[in-house]
């Protein structure tokens, strides 16, 4: 939940990516979940390959890009130079591209902001039949198989049938919720919300 600066609140559904090469996969099934993106470019590194890649595949999905450095309060960060090459690559103007530390919290309101302002709302309708993505799935030895996925349209229920198009498969949600800081169960996932499914 984020308070805006316009006095509204807003649910932020966000998806943390691997930044590595090796997990291309992973992250281009993360994408297909997303409106938009936050590409996050080291202040003191610059833009690295693997950077560029995730940025093509952001590109390849049509989604919004909000170009930010982080790390801005090392010493060795260079922020003037990597804006400048963010502002070569993407073509957003070097004084646009937010500042921020992840670690003092500088920037972070500012990005939040941005994320309100700039990605679009998800779409989809409650009432319509259930389609849902699931983007990545860990094993956990005592509750088996916890998959995320982004619902895309209709609402799942917790107890709820669904059909996985992979397999075609009938499995029961016997457990759903939220990926905070920890996993908060909850009753339901609506159209445009992001979560885990326990089957």
């Amino acid at each position: 939940q984020y308070k805006a600066a316009d006095g509204e609140e807003y649910t932020l559904n966000l998806i943390d990516t691997p930044g590595h090469v090796d997990f291309t996969y992973e992250v281009s099934r993360a994408l297909k979940a997303c409106e938009g993106a936050i590409l996050v470019v080291d202040a003191a590194q610059g833009i690295e390959a693997q950077t560029i890649s995730n940025l093509f595949l952001a590109m390849e999905n049509d989604l919004e890009i909000i170009p930010v450095m982080n790390k801005v309060d090392l010493p060795g960060s260079n922020p003037d130079v990597v804006a400048q090459s963010i502002e070569n690559l993407l073509g957003e103007p070097a004084e646009d591209i937010l500042r921020i530390s992840a670690k003092t919290g500088e920037g972070v309101a500012e990005l939040l902001e941005s994320i309100v302002a700039r990605i679009p709302a998800p779409k989809g309708k409650a009432d319509a039949p259930l389609k849902a993505l699931i983007f990545d799935s860990v094993f956990n030895t005592y509750r088996g198989s916890i998959v995320y996925a982004r619902v895309f349209e209709g609402t799942l229920r917790k107890g709820e049938g669904m059909r996985f198009m992979s397999n075609n498969k009938l499995y029961d949600a016997e457990e759903l919720g939220y990926l905070r800081l920890n996993m908060e169960p909850t009753k339901v996932l609506y159209a445009g919300e992001v979560g885990y499914i326990i089957g």
